[in-house]
């Protein structure tokens, strides 16, 4: 198959439904995590791993949607959702993930939030 033969409608339409989905699944979500973070206490000087073990899953899922939905714009958002829960260690982490291009379709924060639950230490 060619260039000229690949139908770019077909793949923009696909890529922007998978964004517009992810974006719903964020604001779905992301009202019950705000609930769940405001339980948990985290110490200030908490780190990455320690923050991981304390917050619910729903945050990590949350942040992982908007950074799909968003892609690189997403790193602002980020910051300031993470920043305002005071979830600093996660804040800095999910906000350089962002950044970083074609990283989106990878669950970053949820993958290390398993990891983490399963014994391994960053």
């Amino acid at each position: 198959m060619s260039i000229s033969e690949f139908d770019w409608n077909t793949y923009f339409t696909i890529v922007l439904s998978i964004m517009g989905l992810s974006f719903l699944g964020f604001l779905l979500v992301i009202g019950f995590a705000v609930r769940q973070v405001r339980k948990v206490h985290v110490p200030p000087d908490a780190d990455f791993t320690e923050t991981l073990l304390l917050v619910p899953f729903t945050i990590v899922l949350a942040i992982d949607l908007l950074d799909l939905a968003l892609d690189i714009l997403a790193a602002p958002f980020v910051w300031l959702i993470l920043d305002r829960l005071g979830l600093k260690a996660l804040r800095n982490m999910a906000a350089v993930e962002a950044l970083l291009p074609f990283t989106q379709p990878i669950p970053t924060l949820t993958v290390c939030w398993i990891a983490v639950r399963w014994g391994f230490r960053f």
